[in-house]
């Protein structure tokens, strides 16, 4: 079989699995979230990931169209007219193209991301004129656990929020460290043990949302997934108000049970206790010594975390008078 046969296939097969990418995403039909955001966070990260990837095209597209130019260019035939140069080796031009133009891109997207980065920090508050809503999530073994510390009600794989009301999520975990990940209202964040993450988002339409956990965590990972549902404020207040009036509180032996590994069920609690999340961000730390995460804490320490401070102050303080007294004793002799 001769080399032009080879070439035409080639460029036959490279052209339909191109034209079967874009067809998958495009037209098939089929729900790609991270594309159809219904938030801010989540439409300023969908326009950062068109901006990068054109900024990319740029480079790649050009790169691709010339390498089947170049390959079917100088191919090996009989009455190829393409000039023959053996002692060729640089060109000033050239050079400067293909080096200037994508140190010229990568600059452009490092400042651009540099400000969507900026913008999109997880921990800033977004902006508007309602006030927000704060839910404590805790990932488990393998479930979620919201805690809506306003509103003193709790619920299992599932979240309803307001529509256009901006959420504080303080996020840690109580099990191996996991991601906390609704595609369209904004990317993921980590959530570990002895570590509260704040993530601020927002959802600008009613619906039903897909949440999950995006951190593989052991055996029942793909089951960590949960609904939002985003409702009107009206709705919202008789969500809470319905889940109060259940005679379901969330007691330590119940959250004790629910902690345990196994595939949690879709639950609404109507109490839970108070400080819960609090005790859960500190459980593995030991007493007496410093949260090497303390910084990223969504809440101010405890009157226990003041009352274990002040004890280490005060036994500094006497171990400092001791020996102070040892040495005025060897100062003596």
């Amino acid at each position: 079989m001769n080399k032009k046969p080879k070439a035409i296939i080639a460029l036959v097969l490279t052209v339909l699995t191109v034209a079967l990418i874009i067809w998958t995403c495009f037209f098939s039909g089929g729900s790609y979230w991270v594309f159809d955001p219904q938030g801010p966070i989540g439409q300023a990260q969908k326009e950062l990931i068109i901006i990068t990837t054109v900024l990319a095209a740029v480079v790649i597209l050009p790169v691709m169209i010339m390498t089947f130019v170049i390959i079917w260019r100088y191919r090996d035939r009989p009455d190829s007219k393409a000039k023959y140069k053996p002692h060729w080796d640089d060109s000033v031009k050239l050079e400067t193209i293909w080096w200037g133009i994508p140190i010229i891109v990568i600059i452009v997207i490092a400042v651009i991301t540099a400000r969507y980065t900026y913008d999109l920090e997880p921990s800033k508050p977004l902006a508007s004129a309602e006030k927000p809503i704060t839910i404590q999530v805790t990932s488990l073994d393998w479930k979620w656990l919201f805690m809506y510390p306003d509103e003193g009600i709790a619920t299992v794989n599932t979240l309803t929020i307001p529509e256009d009301v901006p959420v504080r999520f303080e996020l840690t975990s109580d099990a191996p460290m996991n991601s906390f990940w609704i595609p369209q209202l904004g990317g993921q964040i980590y959530t570990m043990s002895g570590m509260a993450m704040t993530l601020h988002l927002q959802a600008d339409q009613q619906g039903t949302y897909y949440g999950s956990g995006a951190n593989f965590s052991g055996e029942h990972f793909a089951q960590m997934r949960f609904d939002v549902n985003a409702v009107s404020r009206e709705q919202y207040d008789q969500w809470v108000n319905e889940a109060k009036q259940e005679n379901n509180p969330l007691t330590e032996e119940g959250y004790a049970a629910l902690a345990q590994p196994g595939v949690g069920q879709k639950s609404t609690y109507s109490a839970f206790p108070e400080g819960l999340f609090q005790e859960i961000v500190t459980k593995y730390v030991v007493e007496g010594s410093e949260n090497p995460h303390g910084g990223h804490g969504a809440h101010a320490p405890s009157e226990t975390d003041t009352s274990s401070e002040e004890a280490s102050v005060d036994t500094a303080s006497a171990s400092g008078s001791e020996e102070a007294q040892a040495s005025q004793s060897h100062s003596g002799h």
